[in-house]
């Protein structure tokens, strides 16, 4: 939230003398110039997770052990989670399941079995709204709460890590996380299997942009997934990448103590 306060408040300013200069300058192109400008910024700090716009976000491990990356996945547990925790098992990959609250009550025994297998669990709210980046404080903090309750009944541990729905900060979401003391866990390397059709064309995306320290954007929720990570698995296993929990990755603590 540090960018947004520093910020903010030399938008307003700006936006004050280029008005005044449009009032006595007959001319209001600063103004409206100034309002482009502060609006696009203040967007793009709210949909792209890597700019720590609005609170702390850890995307990438900086400074990383050679090779070592983290494979996460967003919306489950569902159906295909299983196949994506076979293959991770066969490659001895460990990874995050950021999960949705009522998912995890639809599906407690993948969720157990997700923790059994040594990876851990994140909060991804407990409905995952499409309206999330327009709730306000109190609204969020009880999504964050509701999830972290339905974790914690499931698997006996009380999540610190959190994602975002859809990557989205404002400063409504900022105050609920500085509130329950979550750390936000974003990506650098965003696979968009959810809304790419094509395999390859994600399998290469990945790859394309693939490096040290990542924190690798997946949802455990098609089969179009788990038929990527069949390419994409063996890929890392050759170049040499290591996949572990992004707690691990950047040392944190994936719970409660």
């Amino acid at each position: 939230m540090l960018r947004h306060r520093i910020l903010y408040p030399l938008f307003l300013l700006t936006g004050f003398v280029a008005l005044l200069i449009g009032i006595f300058g007959d001319s209001f192109i600063w103004f409206l110039l100034a309002v482009v400008i502060g609006v696009g910024i203040t967007a793009w700090g709210a949909f792209d997770i890597r700019q720590g716009y609005f609170v702390q976000t850890f995307f990438r491990k900086k400074h990383p052990v050679k090779g070592l990356i983290s494979l996460t996945f967003d919306d489950g547990p569902s159906p295909y989670t299983p196949e994506i925790l076979r293959l991770l098992k066969a490659y001895r990959y460990q990874a995050t399941f950021f999960c949705i609250g009522k998912e995890v009550l639809a599906y407690p025994d993948i969720a157990r079995q997700i923790v059994d297998e040594g990876h851990s669990i994140g909060n991804h709210t407990y409905m995952h709204r499409k309206s999330f980046g327009f709730q306000k404080e109190k609204e969020v903090v009880a999504e964050l709460e509701q999830a972290d309750l339905a974790i914690q009944q499931i698997i006996g541990k009380k999540p610190k890590l959190f994602r975002p729905p859809y990557g989205v900060t404002n400063p409504s979401i900022a105050k609920a996380v500085q509130y329950t003391k979550h750390q936000v866990i974003g990506w650098s390397n965003r696979s968009l299997d959810t809304v790419t059709l094509n395999e390859d064309k994600i399998y290469k995306r990945v790859c394309r942009k693939l490096q040290s320290g990542d924190i690798i954007l997946f949802h455990d929720t098609s089969l179009r997934t788990v038929k990527v990570l069949e390419q994409l698995l063996p890929y890392l296993q050759k170049q040499g990448y290591m996949s572990v929990s992004v707690d691990d990755l950047l040392n944190l603590h994936a719970y409660e103590e």
